[in-house]
């Protein structure tokens, strides 16, 4: 039997009174565990449901994909779950439903998640072999919502995966001295954790499935409506491993030195030209 139920599984549908209470058991680990707040569940989910996504999981990227291939993050691709057919896309819906926004609050201790509705990053993730992610502390805010990023859902698909495979889940500290958990994405495995400025991981070690298999997992995000103008808005901040070859994001320390040194006014000017630049011309 799985953690949570699905009452319907042709949508993916949970059972609402059943979902009122579940994660209170798990909250007091929550809250405690190192390095930063965090759950690992197995069986987090019906196998059924989690093979009807891998039955459906996109062989090409959809109009909003994006796909990654540059040093900190390598062969990464992500794809909207806006494009999935009806019964996997429900699943996805539901997944941003009151149901589930109540367990994630039981289990958390955070009140008022907000779903995303966009999936901005979220959906469907691949990273084929040779591919990585390197160690990070996520983006804080949702642009188009003005919203305050404070949860990461993570849930994996790769049946048969064993620790030679790479691809594990780092969590690692906040000074980044020390890896203090190590997380192998099997199938139904799911992973819960807070995001902050501080919250650093990744999956550092290159996907090697003998068989050319990649990694796959569903990425959700969730936020609460607490952001305000006097925070600083972050995109992804990548760290490096001590003792590991992993290479600095100069375009990020570039953009936070511009940040810091430019009134507001001038940096809004410089995004826009930037954003004009990247629109395709035809």
């Amino acid at each position: 039997m799985s953690y949570l139920e699905i009452v319907d599984p042709r949508y993916g549908l949970f059972d609402v009174a059943a979902m009122k209470e579940k994660g209170r058991e798990l909250h007091a680990a929550y809250v405690s565990a190192q390095p930063f707040p965090h759950v690992v569940i197995d069986d987090f989910l019906p196998a059924s449901m989690l093979d009807l996504c891998l039955e459906h999981f996109p062989a090409a990227p959809d109009p909003d994909s994006r796909t990654f291939d540059r040093a900190q993050e390598r062969y990464k691709t992500s794809f909207n779950p806006d494009y999935l057919p009806p019964p996997v896309r429900a699943f996805f819906y539901s997944l941003n439903s009151r149901p589930f926004l109540q367990f994630l609050e039981n289990l958390t201790g955070i009140g008022g998640l907000i779903p995303d509705p966009y999936f901005l990053g979220g959906g469907f993730h691949q990273t084929k072999n040779g591919g990585h992610l390197s160690v990070h502390a996520d983006f804080n805010l949702h642009g188009p919502l003005r919203l305050e990023r404070r949860l990461n859902v993570l849930i994996y698909l790769n049946r048969d995966w064993r620790d030679s495979y790479g691809g594990a889940l780092e969590l690692w500290n906040r000074d980044m001295s020390a890896c203090v958990r190590r997380v192998t994405p099997e199938f139904g495995r799911c992973v819960i954790f807070s995001t902050t400025d501080t919250s650093f991981h990744g999956h550092p070690d290159p996907v090697a499935h003998p068989e050319n298999t990649p990694r796959r997992s569903i990425a959700l995000y969730y936020y609460t409506a607490t952001w305000d103008e006097a925070k600083r808005g972050r995109t992804t901040q990548f760290r490096r491993r001590p003792g590991a070859p992993d290479e600095v994001d100069w375009k990020v320390k570039r953009d936070e030195i511009l940040n810091d040194l430019l009134p507001p006014i001038l940096m809004r000017n410089v995004r826009r030209v930037r954003r004009r630049l990247r629109r395709p011309r035809g």
